[in-house]
């Protein structure tokens, strides 16, 4: 496993670093979305358990406000405009998913994985936003978007009673 670099303008403790990797999570490699998303997983569980729903969307909305400045403040200056360290996103949209699963070991399970899974496989639009819209708004709609995917896949299993 190694580790990603940050940009020469960022230093590992500067807040826009620390934010849009969530803590240095995004720096792990290979697959940063997803050690990302794990990172998320267990703050996540802890907002629905004592906030609900409503908590969760709070808590997605200010990591995606975050993740915004973050991103825009790590891409200034660079050539890449979506950096894999870059993971405030996949918490936003992990949160968004998490919103309709239910708080069971199953019902996180199912949140990270299909959440990982539309984030990865990107249908529309989530290819869409990942391909037209750019600078920090691009790194973090798609996710956002996969994040919704995942929560109305979760929203169709419980309506179907199938967890």
């Amino acid at each position: 496993m190694g580790m990603h670099r940050l940009p020469a303008h960022l230093r590992f403790f500067s807040p826009a670093a620390l934010i849009a990797t969530f803590f240095g999570s995004g720096l792990l490699k290979p697959a940063s979305g997803t050690w990302g998303s794990l990172a998320a997983l267990a703050p996540g569980l802890l907002i629905a358990e004592r906030f609900g729903a409503s908590g969760l969307l709070i808590g997605a909305a200010f990591a995606y406000g975050l993740g915004h400045w973050a991103s825009t403040v790590w891409i200034n200056g660079t050539e890449d405009k979506d950096p894999s360290p870059i993971v405030i996103d996949e918490v936003a949209g992990l949160w968004l998913t998490l919103t309709l699963a239910p708080l069971t070991p199953l019902g996180a399970a199912l949140a990270f994985g299909l959440f990982r899974f539309f984030d990865i496989v990107k249908p529309w639009p989530v290819r869409w936003a990942d391909k037209n819209i750019g600078g920090a708004t691009g790194i973090m709609l798609d996710d956002i978007l996969a994040g919704i995917w995942a929560a109305l896949v979760l929203l169709a299993a419980r309506e179907f009673g199938l967890i």
